[in-house]
């Protein structure tokens, strides 16, 4: 049974301050039913994974260059994130799609360096607004997990989760219906077991992300298609955070 992964993306936010309190409430709270995991700024990424040693808070980054040294003023290394005490990294998010312009390409390379030095990634997909009206929405979520993963093997690809983040729902308010959520999440292991094994795209963890908040979690985490949450917002603040984490439930046999 897959085992479900709450990970909170805190984005540009938060100080040592206000991190550490957060840090060591989840430390200490974190139950056993879910894995859990923050993705802190990369200046607070060495001191998050200190705070949370000898715990089962798993620590990671929002990002990560797709070389593993080089001549690139201003980027991390995935490498560089192992060293600080990271065991995850997001990719592609829809905000590094949309202010970046992170393409397939680019991510498929990013997905080489982060499985290279050992990380765990979280790959984010998920639909345009105007996408979803026209009737693309699965179209165009396979072909984004088609062209992130299409040079990989599943044996390669054995630490993945991927988080389906409708675009429309990041930071706005509006959350897909469990209805459509599970369409997607269906749609994405079907691909995965067209292009891999079935075993493999049984075993994939597929989290949900886009305004996920207390008073809608145990709705969404109820699916046994949704295996969890990539949480934003709601993720910075330990009373807002702990219920969604608790939502969540293995899913009986």
């Amino acid at each position: 049974m897959r085992k479900p992964f709450i990970a909170g993306n805190w984005k540009m936010y938060l100080d040592e301050a206000s991190a550490r309190p957060l840090v060591e409430g989840l430390a200490e709270a974190c139950p056993e039913a879910a894995d859990v995991g923050v993705f802190p700024p990369f200046t607070l990424l060495e001191r998050v994974a200190r705070w949370a040693e000898g715990s089962s808070l798993l620590v990671g980054a929002q990002d990560c260059h797709a070389e593993a040294e080089g001549a690139f003023t201003g980027e991390i290394a995935a490498g560089m994130i192992r060293d600080a005490g990271g065991t995850h990294v997001i990719l592609g998010h829809s905000e590094r799609r949309r202010d970046f312009g992170e393409k397939e390409t680019l991510l498929a390379a990013k997905l080489r360096g982060a499985l290279g030095a050992g990380l765990a990634p979280i790959l984010c997909v998920g639909e345009l607004l105007a996408e979803r009206d026209e009737g693309r929405t699965i179209d165009v979520v396979a072909a984004q997990v088609d062209g992130a993963l299409e040079a990989f093997s599943a044996e390669e690809l054995a630490a993945l989760t991927i988080a389906y983040e409708p675009v429309w729902a990041i930071g706005t308010g509006r959350v897909a219906t469990p209805e459509q959520a599970v369409e997607v999440h269906r749609a994405i292991r079907e691909r995965l077991a067209s292009r891999f094994t079935e075993s493999f795209a049984a075993a994939v963890r597929i989290q949900y992300g886009g305004s996920v908040k207390p008073d809608n979690a145990a709705t969404l985490l109820g699916e046994a298609e949704i295996d969890g949450a990539l949480v934003g917002g709601a993720s910075l603040k330990l009373d807002a955070f702990l219920p969604i984490i608790r939502a969540a439930r293995v899913p009986a046999e």
